[in-house]
């Protein structure tokens, strides 16, 4: 293990939070262009005060611009991808430290990880640790809720490129994300006929009525051991107590562990058809995020960080997460992926989001060893 990265960011622990700070304050919400842009210049500007470099600039109209960097040279390359929206609206939380945790929109996921990132490459750039491969660094906007559909070709592009994908992704204390779950989305949309529901209620045909047999239906697909879960999260329907209502709709999440699960889920979401003989019924949507299954190469790669964190004293246990990732669309691809190398912390899309601060400089040492370790 090489001891200089260990000793270049003992003490940083203040500089690498100010920094995190800085892009947090800069808040990001996913859908608001102007504030997701304001953010990706303050990104752009602290790696320029860092590390000196320029970004490539991915000009987009519906959603923030994304941008890469690349380090080091060779004709492989190493790709690490971070988001930097959030899922926050604008002034819902604000940046505060109490003790030992620091708090704030998006600090966890993910931008205390990307920050990490950022400090892992500087320190192997100023210890001048030989970079063989290239490092490349891709940061998108379009994340959070909408499961990147504008940045998904710029990440299987590189993904395509690298000898393997680190995914800064929030984490808990001493673990990292060997396994994500995929994810499937649909929205359900009933006709029915709308009808007065005293004078000619056996006229109407009731879109709600219809829709709850398919949200019934769904909700039963729910299979704990299977590691399948099926989430009704939102339905729209009716215009007054007194219509029978002719439209309804539904929006569904579901969550899958395998490949082969999220085909049959997927076959059975689209094959529904309307109980009621003349009601309509559409079903649109799909596979949103593949699952990232942990394969003989990505195993290597947790191996790798197992071994340097036994070194630096403590156990990194590889997790399963039922969050979708950015990774997923690399390991969908066959390329190796280590996800949840991020900051330390509890509460990701929750009120008390937070980081841990006395995690900063373990982590990003062991981030800055890995990034080494696959670059020689």
């Amino acid at each position: 293990m090489n001891d200089s990265i260990l000793q270049a960011l003992q003490n940083k622990q203040r500089d690498i939070l100010a920094d995190i700070q800085t892009i947090v304050e800069k808040e990001s919400p996913t859908r608001n262009k102007a504030l997701v842009d304001e953010c990706g210049r303050e990104i752009r500007k602290l790696v320029k005060q860092r590390l000196g470099a320029e970004a490539e600039v991915f000009k987009r109209e519906a959603f923030g611009d994304h941008f890469k960097y690349t380090f080091g040279s060779g004709e492989q390359q190493l790709l690490i991808l971070a988001h930097f929206d959030t899922v926050w609206p604008q002034g819902h939380l604000a940046y505060k430290e109490e003790g030992n945790r620091a708090y704030g929109p998006g600090i966890l996921d993910m931008k205390g990880g990307l920050v990490q990132a950022i400090w892992a490459i500087k320190t192997l750039i100023e210890q001048n640790i030989p970079l063989n491969k290239k490092i490349v660094l891709l940061c998108n906007s379009d994340h959070e809720g909408v499961s990147s559909p504008d940045s998904r070709k710029l990440i299987e592009t590189e993904a395509q490129k690298s000898v393997a994908v680190l995914v800064p992704e929030a984490a808990e204390p001493y673990t990292v994300k060997v396994a994500r779950k995929g994810i499937l989305r649909y929205t359900l949309s009933v006709t029915g006929r709308s009808a007065h529901s005293g004078n000619n209620h056996e006229k109407g045909i009731n879109a709600i009525v219809e829709l709850t047999h398919h949200i019934q239906y769904l909700a039963q697909q729910t299979d704990y051991s299977k590691g399948t879960t099926v989430n009704v999260g939102e339905i729209k329907g009716g215009t007054g107590i007194n219509v029978v209502p002719a439209k309804a709709e539904a929006s569904v999440d579901v969550r899958v562990s395998t490949m082969a699960e999220a085909m049959r889920m997927q076959t059975l979401v689209e094959s529904l058809q309307p109980c009621h003989p003349e009601a309509k019924m559409t079903v649109s949507g799909g596979i949103v995020r593949p699952t990232l299954e942990q394969s003989s190469q990505s195993k290597k790669l947790f191996e790798l960080v197992h071994s340097f964190g036994k070194q630096l004293g403590y156990e990194v246990d590889g997790v399963f997460a039922g969050g979708g990732s950015d990774g997923s669309f690399a390991s969908a691809l066959g390329t190796p992926v280590l996800d949840g190398l991020g900051a330390a912390g509890k509460g990701p899309h929750a009120e008390h989001e937070h980081i841990l601060i006395n995690h900063l400089e373990k982590r990003t040492v062991l981030l800055a060893h890995l990034i080494q370790a696959l670059v020689k």
